[in-house]
């Protein structure tokens, strides 16, 4: 008899993501339990007492630009001229480095927004020239920590704020909570919780303790902003209410675009658009952009899936591929290949430089890490990693990588998927099914919308769908019960009549006042 989930099987799951329950805005920590926050806050305000220059340094992704534009509009707030710096992913490399110092002269305090904890040499520089540099920082701490004048980053041991998984537009939202405070103002918290809702979800932060209440909270805000820019995206996708799955799937990759396809200063030009007018323009540049990083990472993606192999994880490598989408084929492949994914670029110099991103529960940077003698730079997590290195260490790499992987594999068993929850029959999705499921959300990162599996369906009708023809709508039945199922881009063929095995999430279907349930159709097993 097979064991088919229940509803209350599905709460206990869904329950344990949420060890202390659903937070709200009330728990969220003090800014001062920041190791470095009060030291910072005090020199930021004897900078502005005594007009001394600020320079904000941010990155290129959306949690590095929304930071920045976080700074930028709270200085603009109070009327306070800052320069600040976005460096470029191609010629500055990645955050505060030697390259970007030069660019600081004149300079009396530097603030780093999503960078810096690793900015050993850089931060030497600043020293050198008289330039006090606070950073704010949410990555892993490096085996050195570099000097400056004040560190604000969770991860460090002697820090007392109670969550480990936050962004860098947070610790910049906090910064500007703690500057309020010092400075004795009023200024709206919720306008800057918005944005900080787009880099948390952005930046695949865990949607649970206080980064679910920000989210909920951000999302809210969002739906009934004011701000030009988020006016023009509203306008733009003609959605009133934006979701979390907007965030993540489609304005987030739009913001992104910038900063992979030429430089992200566009994307913070956008954000903080003074006008209607101004925000259309600069929305319809960063559409432009995207939809050259759309034909760019599909024309490399179907390449890098035409040239993988059997080994346990994926190691491909293209002449001249585009940096800057590179970690999104990755993922691409890995989820394809359902299994980690490395993709290296070969600019002609000897050198391959990539990013790779991770499938189920691998580890991907404790695999990676194993390697490094055969590596000039890493960097990552677990889910995701930058590196590059010598084209002649490339089949050593590759080969210790497959061997490390078929281990975790032997261990383990196969890579699995580990959003699927359980096996569902189809008599039990229901609109009481997704009502229960709207509790947890918004969805995301640590809090993956729940996936199902079930086995022997029908294929009752099958027709293609979209403008190019590859999607497709279905029509499944078990035991007697039909329901409608929509799988997005695939080249594959399925025959009425067949029997498969489905993975699914289940969705409402809204279209001309009518609501349906849909399955979303993962995979097809057959």
């Amino acid at each position: 008899m097979t064991e088919y989930l229940t509803l209350e099987a599905l709460e206990n799951l869904l329950q344990k993501r949420f060890k202390e329950g659903f937070l709200s805005l009330k728990d969220l920590p003090h800014p001062s339990t920041f190791k470095d926050m009060d030291i910072a806050t005090e020199r930021i305000v004897r900078a502005v007492k005594n007009r001394e220059k600020i320079t904000v340094v941010g990155d290129y992704d959306v949690d590095g630009v929304t930071a920045t534009t976080l700074m930028k509009l709270f200085f603009e707030e109070i009327d306070y001229p800052v320069t600040w710096i976005i460096p470029n992913r191609f010629k500055d490399g990645y955050g505060l480095s030697s390259s970007i110092v030069p660019r600081l002269e004149g300079t009396d305090l530097a603030i780093t927004v999503d960078n810096g904890i690793a900015a050993v040499d850089a931060a030497r520089m600043c020293k050198e020239k008289g330039i006090d540099l606070i950073i704010t920082d949410h990555h892993l701490l490096p085996p050195t920590l570099p000097e400056a004048y004040a560190i604000i980053d969770q991860k460090q041991p002697e820090c007392t704020f109670p969550y480990e998984e936050v962004c860098g537009a947070q610790i910049a939202w906090y910064l500007i909570a703690s500057l309020k405070n010092a400075l004795g103002i009023k200024i709206d918290m919720m306008s800057y919780m918005e944005l900080a809702a787009i880099a948390i979800i952005a930046d695949m932060m865990p949607l649970q303790h206080i980064n679910r209440a920000m989210v909920i909270a951000g999302l809210q805000s969002l739906s009934k902003s004011s701000r030009p820019a988020v006016r023009a995206y509203r306008e733009y996708t003609q959605k009133e209410h934006l979701n979390a799955e907007d965030i993540g799937f489609f304005l987030a990759p739009l913001l992104n675009s910038a900063g992979r396809m030429e430089d992200a200063s566009y994307t913070v030009e956008f954000l903080t658009s003074k006008n209607i007018y101004d925000a259309r323009v600069r929305l319809q540049r960063l559409v432009d952009f995207n939809e050259r990083r759309k034909e760019t990472e599909s024309s490399i993606t179907k390449e890098a899936l035409s040239c993988t192999d059997d080994t346990s994880v994926t190691v491909v490598s293209g002449a001249s591929w585009h940096e800057g989408v590179v970690g999104i084929v990755a993922a691409r492949v890995a989820r394809a290949r359902k299994r980690p994914c490395i993709v290296l670029s070969d600019n002609g110099n000897g050198m391959l430089k990539g990013s790779g991103r991770s499938f189920g529960n691998v580890d991907l940077f404790a695999l990676v890490d194993k390697t490094r003698p055969l590596l000039e730079k890493f960097g990552g997590h677990a889910a995701a990693v930058g590196l590059s290195l010598s084209k002649e260490n490339l089949e050593a790499f590759r080969k210790e990588l497959d061997s490390l992987g078929k281990a975790v594999c032997e261990e383990s068993g196969e890579f699995t998927d580990e959003e699927i929850v359980g096996k569902l029959h189809f008599r039990d999705i229901t609109f009481a099914l997704t009502t229960f499921l709207k509790k947890f959300e918004p969805y995301g990162q640590g809090n993956p919308v729940p996936k199902f599996i079930t086995k022997g369906v029908c294929i009752q009708a099958v027709s293609k769908m979209g403008k190019e023809g590859n999607h497709l709508r279905f029509m499944f039945e078990q035991d007697g019960v039909v329901h409608q199922g929509v799988q997005f881009k695939t080249e594959e063929a399925y025959l009425p009549g067949t029997f498969v095995d489905i993975v699914y999430t289940v969705s409402e279907n809204y279209f001309r006042g009518n609501v349906t349930l849909q399955l979303m159709i993962e995979e097809i097993l057959e």
